[in-house]
């Protein structure tokens, strides 16, 4: 199994889970172009995406930074054919690039109510849409949401409005476009069990404290390699990182965690239908 030679593009790969799938994909040879805002330092998110094609380049693959704001059309459309016309094609993409804020409906600001729609949902939308073409023409293409299960529980709705419309709104165009392209290209959802130490986690949900009953990106960069062996008609799945992972013939899921000492916290979206595959346990580690 291999990504050698295969193209991806990667919307907010400048850092965190989606630097890390590229990484993954890189240690294979792969061509990844990093679509992301990013291209100074940042006092609280590290990374640009110039700093990840380094990264990249260094893992072992081939880079191609692009300033990509996913709510420009034109941005994305000529970032798409870029990447195309750069490496001969193209094979995967992933919608990684989301908005966040944890805020009840009386006290989100529409300002942030339109930001979070305009990257989750209708960014997510809008890369598919202009991606297909290019997909059309690969022997296996794939189109992976960073986005979860459709489990429409009030829970999950009621503390944030906005930003599960938001999120929820991703998984609804994997459902959506699964079906449009069955056969044709595999679209699926791939969402974490527990918080993932990123930037996002430790400034804005967290800390430091959050971070330590995390797992590392790793976790989503290697279940999301192995969807992309998959072949074409592996797909409209929503699929939990570990559970995915245990199907695959992982059995060592303590290799992710931050700090074995201290208990995994459970992500928001997971149903509570979907537990923990056998003997794979949240609590703190012995030590």
């Amino acid at each position: 199994m291999s990504l050698k030679g295969k193209t991806l593009f990667i919307t907010g790969a400048s850092r965190g889970i989606g630097l890390a799938i590229a990484l993954r994909a890189a240690r294979d040879g792969a061509n990844i172009a990093i679509a992301a805002k990013t291209t100074e330092p940042h006092p609280k998110l590290e990374g640009t995406i110039y700093s990840a094609a380094d990264d990249i380049e260094k893992a072992g693959g081939k880079a191609l930074p692009l300033i990509v704001d996913v709510r420009e059309e034109a941005q994305v459309k000529e970032a798409l054919d870029k990447t195309a016309a750069t490496f001969g094609g193209l094979d995967i993409v992933v919608n990684n690039a989301s908005a966040i804020s944890l805020t009840p409906v009386a006290a989100t600001d529409m300002k942030r109510f339109d930001l979070m729609h305009q990257i989750n949902a209708r960014g997510t939308f809008m890369v598919s849409k202009y991606a297909l073409p290019h997909l059309q023409k690969s022997a296996n293409p794939h189109i992976l949401m960073l986005s979860p299960p459709l489990d429409m529980a009030t829970k999950w709705f009621a503390p944030h409005t906005a930003y599960s419309m938001a999120k929820f709104g991703m998984s609804l165009v994997v459902l959506g476009l699964a079906g449009e392209q069955h056969g044709k290209i595999a679209v699926n959802a791939l969402w974490p069990r527990t918080t993932i130490a990123t930037a996002a986690v430790r400034n804005l949900l967290g800390g430091d404290a959050l971070i330590n009953m995390s797992r590392k990106p790793d976790i989503l960069a290697e279940a999301a390699w192995r969807v992309f062996q998959k072949p074409k008609t592996f797909t409209g799945h929503f699929l939990i990182d570990d559970t995915f992972l245990a199907a695959e013939g992982i059995s060592d899921f303590d290799q992710y965690r931050v700090n074995p000492s201290q208990p995994l916290q459970v992500d928001f979206f997971v149903p509570d239908d979907m537990p923990p595959p056998a003997g794979v346990s949240l609590k703190a580690m012995k030590t």
